[in-house]
């Protein structure tokens, strides 16, 4: 299942995370002005990613990144000082962290690698990074726990997943959502499947076919998966606009701060061993 579940992400993810906003910005070309114009839209859309992934602390750190997209985040984390490695399951996005460093003579490398079978040795890094990747590997709390081995005492995870109990969740999927509140307080203890067009909504390509593996969870059950830590802190990001009477929207850019910090539809957790 593990392998099965690692080949079909190498294939889907071959397309670039954020190849959507990529075409939207009619870029066409890895150059360094068409990677700086696409950086500036994906924090723009993201304002909060560099708060939840301070900068600041990571000069002389050896930080591993799992789960690479467009590689905005990993150079970054170069220019700020890190001793960088990105690691990912698919082709496409290793390749293209490793041109971002070439054409810019930037420290660091990238790899392909699935970390369900990491290549790393026990606590080898000061900090290890993965936004929006673990939800789709089909085992997160194996995801959790190789983090924690990988980790230096004293060092820091900065995760992003997906919330199971987001505004879009209880919108669009209220019935699975209810149930799945029931069973994350063990009153029930439904079978609950995620449908393709569940999976198609958070992620799909160009084409239009789903993420061959979405989950979401819960903070009751993250401060379990990440209990072996020292302490763990959680908050909630991000929303789509708001339609209301089927004619009114209220733009997402003015909902980050309120609807978004309560049913966001990720969670972001800073967990310290």
């Amino acid at each position: 299942m593990e392998k099965n579940i690692d080949k079909l992400n190498a294939e889907f993810w071959n397309e670039l995370c954020g190849s959507s906003l990529a075409r939207h910005l009619g870029i066409r070309d890895h150059s360094i002005e068409s990677l700086q114009r696409f950086d500036e839209a994906y924090l723009g859309f993201y304002p909060y990613l560099l708060e939840e992934v301070p900068l600041k602390g990571v000069s002389g750190k050896k930080v591993l990144e799992i789960g690479l997209g467009y590689g905005t985040l990993g150079q970054k984390l170069v220019e700020a000082g890190a001793h960088y490695i990105g690691l990912d399951v698919a082709e496409g996005p290793a390749r293209m962290m490793l041109h971002r460093l070439a054409i810019q003579n930037l420290p660091g490398t990238a790899l392909r690698a699935s970390i369900l079978d990491s290549p790393f040795a026990k606590e080898e890094f000061d900090i290890v990074i993965s936004i929006g990747c673990y939800h789709h590997t089909g085992d997160v709390k194996r995801c959790i726990d190789e983090t924690y081995r990988i980790l230096k005492c004293g060092g820091d995870a900065y995760i992003m997943l997906y919330n199971q109990f987001s505004f879009r969740q209880w919108r669009k999927w209220p019935m699975q959502t209810f149930f799945s509140f029931l069973n994350t307080y063990g009153i029930t203890d439904s079978n609950i499947s995620i449908s393709e067009q569940q999976r198609k909504s958070y992620d799909s390509t160009a084409e239009g076919i789903a993420a061959p593996e979405v989950s979401f969870h819960s903070i009751h059950e993250l401060r379990a998966l990440f209990s072996q830590f020292s302490s763990v802190r959680f908050s909630k990001h991000n929303c789509d606009n708001l339609i209301l009477f089927s004619r009114f929207t209220i733009q997402r850019k003015y909902l980050l701060s309120t609807l978004g910090r309560f049913l966001g539809l990720d969670i972001y957790i800073n967990a310290i061993k």
